[in-house]
C-alpha cells in the first residue's frame, strides 16, 4: 500500500489532480515544487527545486513510496538522476509526460534498478479521471507499478498500457493532430477576417463545436500545447499529414466523382466505428 507520496510539480494542474487522488486514497502527501505557495488543502508543502535537491527535498524523496513527477519535459529529464539517488529500493517512481521515449530512456540509463512507469492522462486535469483513457508506459516492471496502475483504475480511469514508441505515435495522432487542426481553424479565420460573432450569428453545429474546442486550447496553458507539438516526434508527421489532407481536399474539388472518393477514404479512417462516432455525433450537436 501507498502510504507517501512526494508529487514534484504539486503546484501545477496535473501535479494537483495527483496529489488531491493520493489524498482522497488515504496516502500522506508531500508537494515539492519551485513556487511561492501550494493550493492542496491536506498536503504538506516544501518549496524547493527537485533538479538541485538540498537536504529537507532529498529526504522526502527517500521517504516516500511513490514519487510523482509532474513537471515539464526538461525539468523532469533533470531530475531523474537526482530522484534516483535518493528514492527507497522498493520505491516507485512515476512520471505525467505527455512524450515518453525520451524520459524512458533517461530512466532505464540514471535508474535501471527502480520501478517506473509512465502515466499520461488523455484529458485535461480539470475534468479528472472517471470514465477517461489513462496511457501507461511501464519502464521497469515490479510490485509497485502493478499497486500505481490499480490505483489509477479505483479513481475511475481506464489503463491503456502501450509502450513508449507506440505511445508517441498514437500521442500525435489523438493529440498534436486534433489541436494542429483546431488551431489551423482559428488562425484561418484570422487571416479570413471572420470573427467569432459573425460565425456564431449564422454557425451551424460543426462551426460551434470548432469555435468551442478552439476557445479551449487557446485558454489553455501555452507550455503543455506547445510540449505536445514541439516534444513529440511524431508531430511533426502528424501536422504533414494534415497539410496533405488539406492539399488532397483541393484538388477533389475538381468533380464530384473525385470528392465522394475522398470522403470514402476519410470515412475509412472509421472502420468499425462508424455507426458510434456517428450517433455520439448527433447527440453532441443536440446540445450545441
Amino acid at each position: 500500500m501507498i502510504k507517501r507520496a512526494v508529487v514534484v510539480g504539486g503546484a501545477g494542474a496535473v501535479g494537483r489532480l495527483f496529489a488531491g487522488r493520493l489524498l482522497a486514497s488515504s496516502a500522506e502527501v508531500t508537494v515539492i515544487d519551485t513556487a511561492a505557495s501550494c493550493d492542496v488543502p491536506g498536503a504538506r508543502y516544501v518549496r524547493g527545486d527537485i533538479t538541485a535537491p538540498g537536504f529537507r527535498v532529498g529526504a522526502e524523496v527517500g521517504h516516500a513510496d511513490l514519487v510523482v513527477l509532474a513537471l515539464p519535459e526538461t525539468a523532469a529529464l533533470s531530475a531523474v538522476p537526482e530522484v534516483a539517488r535518493e528514492l527507497r529500493p522498493d520505491a516507485v517512481l512515476v512520471d505525467t509526460l505527455s512524450v515518453k521515449q525520451p524520459i524512458t530512456r533517461a530512466v532505464r540509463d540514471a535508474a535501471p534498478g527502480v520501478q517506473a512507469v509512465g502515466l499520461n492522462p488523455m484529458f485535461a486535469p480539470s475534468l479528472g479521471f472517471e470514465n477517461r483513457p489513462v496511457a501507461a508506459v511501464v519502464v521497469h516492471e515490479g510490485p509497485r507499478t502493478g499497486e500505481v496502475l490499480r490505483l489509477v483504475e479505483e479513481w475511475g480511469a481506464r489503463v491503456v498500457r502501450v509502450g513508449a514508441q507506440e505511445h508517441d505515435r498514437i500521442a500525435a495522432a489523438v493529440q498534436a493532430l486534433p489541436h494542429a487542426a483546431v488551431l489551423g481553424f482559428g488562425l484561418a479565420l484570422r487571416a479570413l477576417d471572420v470573427s467569432a460573432a459573425d460565425v456564431a450569428a449564422v454557425a451551424p453545429p460543426p462551426a460551434n463545436t470548432l469555435l468551442a474546442l478552439l476557445a479551449r486550447i487557446t485558454s489553455g496553458t501555452p507550455e503543455v500545447y506547445w510540449d505536445v507539438q514541439a516534444a513529440n516526434p511524431g508531430a511533426e508527421a502528424a501536422r504533414s499529414a494534415l497539410d496533405e489532407g488539406l492539399r488532397r481536399l483541393a484538388e477533389a474539388t475538381g468533380g464530384s466523382a473525385d470528392f465522394a472518393a475522398l470522403l470514402a477514404d476519410a470515412r475509412a479512417a472509421l472502420g468499425p466505428g462508424l455507426d458510434h462516432y456517428r450517433d455520439t455525433c448527433a447527440r453532441l450537436f443536440h446540445h450545441v
